[in-house]
């Protein structure tokens, strides 16, 4: 996906452009939770297919979101890291997440225990 111009000069604009992209705050969730494989990143999500994974993927390294690591002996051993840029988006999701699970009907035990899980992975 390429950048717009006009977007560059509203920062906001500019983030939310990053991640927009049907899949992207997902896969940036999994990555937070410790999913760093092709086949991670589908597991819950039987809707993705393959190549708009993996289109997805690419858009994400090109824009420095994630970096990816391809295993020297073995080709085909691929994973996916968040990279600073991606990381910072810890706090800006979490706040994401709290604002929906506060807006919904939950018992607040669940409240409690989804707000515990966020913080635990994104803060």
């Amino acid at each position: 996906m390429e950048i717009d111009k006009h977007i560059v000069s509203c920062p906001m604009e500019l983030v939310v452009s990053l991640i927009r992209k049907k899949w992207v705050i997902q896969i940036i969730r999994d990555l937070f939770f410790g999913k760093t494989r092709f086949h991670e990143f589908k597991e819950d999500k039987p809707e993705l297919s393959n190549k708009v994974l993996s289109n997805c993927l690419k858009d994400m390294e090109k824009n420095g979101l994630i970096h990816r690591i391809v295993d020297k002996c073995d080709k085909k051993n691929v994973k996916y890291y968040l990279t600073e840029k991606g990381k910072s988006l810890n706090k800006v999701l979490y706040e994401i997440a709290m604002i929906s699970v506060d807006g919904q009907t939950y018992s607040d035990k669940i409240k409690n225990e989804v707000k515990a899980t966020f913080k635990d992975k994104l803060l």
